[in-house]
C-alpha cells in the first residue's frame, strides 16, 4: 500500500546523520560526527560487578517501575549530585528520562503546539532543531559570541516573536563549545524570567571542563537553574545525561524542574514508554552509590584525555590544507566549531569525505539556516591514532577542493 506520513514525519528522514550512523555501526569509516564518548574510558569491570550484583540480588530489577524512575537513583540524583552543583530540586521535581533527549522531545509534546514560537541558540544541537521541528514550531535563532547568547539580540526576539520557550546549552554549547559568562547568564535568566519564557537549559557537556576544575571547583558557572533557586513555578527546566560521563547505554537522563511541568512530562513518558529501564536505572544506582566506582575522579580522567585529543585536533588543523580555518579553542565538550577555508562548502566536502572513509558533522544540520561554511568535529570519541588518521583523510579531501578551485 502507499504509506501517508504526516508532513512533519519526513523531517526525521531528511538528515544524512542517518546515513553516517549507519555507515560508522558498520565499522566502514572513521567518525569524526557522532557526540560520542570514548568506549576504552568506559568503566567496564565495575559495570559488569554492578550487573551481576543487582540481578541477583533482586528479581524486582526486571519488572515493571514507577514512570518517574527508580527512587534510590532519584534520590542520589537530588542529593549528591546535583546538590553539588548548587541545585536544590523539590520533590517530585525530578524525572529519569531515557537519555537528555527523550527529556527534550516529552517537554516538546507537551509544552509547544504547531506555531508556537521557540528560541534556539544558532547553532545549536541537532536533536534540538528535530524535535521542535516534529512538533510544528516555528524556530527562531537567536546569536551569541563567546560568552553566551547576547542580550540585546535575545531581548529583541522576545518582543518580536513572544516566544514560548528558550532551548540553551550554557556550558559547552553543542557545537560551539562556548561557555557562557556568569554575568551573561544572569542577564539571560534575568531577561526571560521578566517576559515569563520558559528556559530549556542542558547540562549534558557541563562536567567536561578542561581548564583547572580539578584544583578550582568554583570556577564552574552555577546553572540557570541554580541562579534562580526556585522549586516551584520556575522559569527553568534542567536537564542532563549520564551518557557523556558514564556510558551512553545505559540510556539515563534527567530532567528537573517545576513539579507541575515535571508531572506532565511524567504523564506523557507513561504514553511514550511507560518508564525508562529500571534495570539500567538499577545498575547504575549501585555503579554511584555502592561500588568503588568514583563519578568525580572518572571524570577527571574524562577530562584529562580529551583534553589531549582536542590538542592533537587542533594541532592538525595547523596543516596546509586547513589555511584560513578558523575556530576558537573551547574549554570543554566533545567538538571543535570549525569555518571552512574560503569557497569551501560543508555538504560537498562530507560526500567528498565520506568517500575517503571519515565523516563529520556539516554545520547546516546545527543551524536554523545557513552554515554551510562550518562544520562539527567530535574529538572525544576516535582514539589518537584513529583521529589523526581521519584529519588526515578530511585534509586530503580539502586539498582537493582547494586546487581545483
Amino acid at each position: 500500500m502507499k504509506y501517508e506520513f504526516s508532513a512533519r514525519a519526513h523531517t526525521l528522514l531528511s538528515s544524512p546523520l542517518l546515513s553516517i550512523r549507519k555507515q560508522t555501526r558498520r565499522g566502514t569509516l572513521i567518525s569524526l560526527a557522532e557526540e560520542l564518548p570514548a568506549e576504552e574510558l568506559f568503566p567496564l569491570p565495575l559495570l559488569s560487578e554492578a550487573a551481576s550484583t543487582v540481578i541477583s540480588a533482586d528479581a524486582g530489577a526486571l519488572q515493571y517501575g514507577d514512570p518517574e524512575g527508580y527512587g534510590p537513583l532519584r534520590e542520589w540524583l537530588t542529593g549528591d549530585w546535583l546538590g553539588g552543583k548548587g541545585v536544590n530540586v523539590g520533590e517530585g521535581g525530578v524525572l529519569l528520562t531515557t537519555g537528555s533527549q527523550q527529556a527534550i522531545d516529552l517537554l516538546a509534546r507537551v509544552y509547544i503546539d504547531p506555531g508556537d514560537r521557540v528560541l534556539v541558540e544558532n547553532p545549536t544541537s541537532p536533536g534540538i532543531l528535530q524535535a521542535l521541528r516534529m512538533q510544528g514550531a516555528v524556530i527562531i535563532p537567536v546569536q551569541g559570541d563567546k560568552d553566551g547568547l547576547l542580550p540585546d539580540h535575545l531581548r529583541s526576539g522576545i518582543r518580536q516573536h513572544r516566544p514560548k520557550m528558550l532551548f540553551a546549552t550554557p556550558s559547552f554549547t553543542n557545537p560551539s563549545g562556548v561557555l557562557w559568562s556568569l554575568a551573561r547568564r544572569k542577564e539571560i535568566l534575568e531577561l526571560c524570567t521578566s517576559h515569563n519564557v520558559l528556559i530549556i537549559e542542558d547540562d549534558s557537556y557541563g562536567d567536561l571542563h578542561f581548564q583547572r576544575y580539578d584544583e578550582h571547583p568554583s570556577l564552574r558557572y552555577p546553572s540557570l537553574y541554580a541562579l534562580e533557586n526556585v522549586s516551584e513555578g520556575g522559569h527553568v527546566l534542567y536537564i542532563g545525561s549520564f551518557s557523556k560521563t558514564v556510558a551512553p547505554a545505559l540510556r539515563t537522563g534527567w530532567a528537573a524542574g517545576s513539579r507541575e511541568l515535571i508531572g506532565m512530562m511524567t504523564a506523557a513518558k507513561q504514553m511514550a514508554d511507560w518508564q525508562s529501564s529500571s534495570l539500567n536505572q538499577r545498575l547504575l544506582h549501585h555503579l554511584l552509590s555502592v561500588s568503588a566506582f568514583d563519578l568525580r575522579e572518572h571524570i577527571t580522567l574524562l577530562n584529562r584525555e580529551y583534553n589531549t585529543r582536542l590538542k592533537l585536533m587542533a594541532e592538525l588543523l595547523k596543516r596546509p590544507a586547513w589555511k584560513s580555518s578558523v575556530y576558537d579553542m573551547p574549554v570543554g565538550g566533545m567538538f571543535l566549531w570549525v569555518s571552512l577555508p574560503e569557497g569551501l562548502d560543508a555538504m560537498a566536502l562530507l560526500r567528498a569525505s565520506l568517500a575517503k572513509g571519515v565523516a563529520f558533522l556539516p554545520g547546516p544540520l546545527c543551524s536554523v539556516s545557513g552554515g554551510s561554511d562550518r562544520i562539527r568535529l567530535n574529538f572525544s570519541h576516535p582514539g589518537r591514532d584513529e583521529l589523526l588518521l581521519g584529519m588526515n583523510l578530511m585534509s586530503e579531501a580539502v586539498s582537493e577542493f582547494t586546487a581545483r578551485s
